[in-house]
């Protein structure tokens, strides 16, 4: 069974060294690949130098590293770790053992359950994770402790069945729907949090990106819960309608007159705006569950195509 380590990476010369090191170490068994994505700092000559498998992706953006990290390397389990040397690669094994012995489709690891508020000093950051997986858990149902973190792991079904649409650090809150919607098995485990080394810096800008991730929430609701999305805006426009014309109805029927009327108009196309968007929502409902059927029917076709290769 081949495990493969995947680091992204970018201008982690700090670090990438530490981080082969130890995996390499954990895991003397595993490939484990670096993904450079455009460093100025000498990170690909390092991790190389300490026998790592150095490859290239020019496009700028996490996202944009982990398509091709998916698409190119084939393995029974894949995990995911960033290259700042804050996940602790000893809990490799037991991420590896969860999706080759008890087939978990993704394991994340935990660090808001662990050490990470105490290690991480940039307060905002630590809003914006707590923000991020209330929102998560309120809109799919779910009830994930870390949404963000950057050490997971892989199946291979996993791997080759999701369509990556994000270019940078919203890719993590992808993946977490895209598992939670389509019925993969998920564990979490609670892992050891450090903060970065002196020298090593963030490349996550706080506002920038989360404006992002939190776009990113708004269009997978949209895209994943269409229904949902479609019959919430419905319902909320008919009770703008409705507060706007019972005042009307109310006075008709003490006067005998129909006053208003511009805004009888307005509250007609508001209703039928409605009406349209509900049945849009249908609609939309219907299609995704169309998807998932052949969803599942692609990975049907990964897993007999995997037995043929084998």
């Amino acid at each position: 069974m081949k495990t493969a380590i995947l680091i992204p990476c970018y201008n982690e010369s700090a670090t990438i060294k530490k981080v082969v090191c130890d995996f390499k170490e954990a895991m003397p068994h595993a490939d484990i690949y670096v993904y450079d994505n455009n460093s100025t700092d000498g990170t690909d000559v390092i991790a190389r130098d300490n026998g790592a498998i150095v490859r290239y992706e020019y496009k700028q953006g996490k996202g944009n590293v982990v398509r091709s990290m998916f698409r190119d390397i084939d393995a029974d389990c894949y995990i995911m770790v960033d290259g700042d040397d804050t996940y602790p690669a000893e809990s490799a094994l037991e991420f590896e053992k969860l999706v080759l012995e008890k087939n978990v489709d993704m394991v994340i690891g935990d660090r808001l359950s662990s050490t990470y508020f105490e290690e991480n000093d940039r307060p905002f950051h630590n809003t914006g994770n707590k923000m991020v997986r209330w929102l998560i858990n309120l809109f799919f149902s779910s009830d994930l402790q870390d949404i963000m973190t950057g050490m997971r792991a892989f199946s291979f079904d996993f791997v080759k069945s999701f369509p990556i649409i994000s270019k940078e650090f919203e890719i993590e809150t992808e993946m977490s729907v895209f598992a939670l919607m389509n019925n993969f098995t998920i564990e979490e485990i609670p892992i050891e949090y450090r903060d970065r080394v002196e020298g090593s810096e963030s490349k996550l800008n706080t506002y920038r990106d989360g404006y992002k991730v939190i776009r990113m929430i708004y269009t997978l609701v949209r895209d994943k819960r269409p229904f949902f999305f479609f019959t919430t805006v419905s319902l909320i426009l008919l009770i703008i309608a409705g507060i706007h014309f019972f005042p009307i109805l109310f006075r008709f029927f003490s006067s005998g007159y129909v006053l208003k009327i511009p805004s009888l108009i307005v509250i007609s196309t508001v209703v039928i705006v409605a009406t349209i968007t509900f049945f849009t929502g249908v609609v939309l409902h219907v299609i995704k569950k169309q998807n998932n059927a052949q969803l599942e029917n692609h990975l049907t076709l990964i897993r007999l195509m995997k037995k043929d290769d084998d």
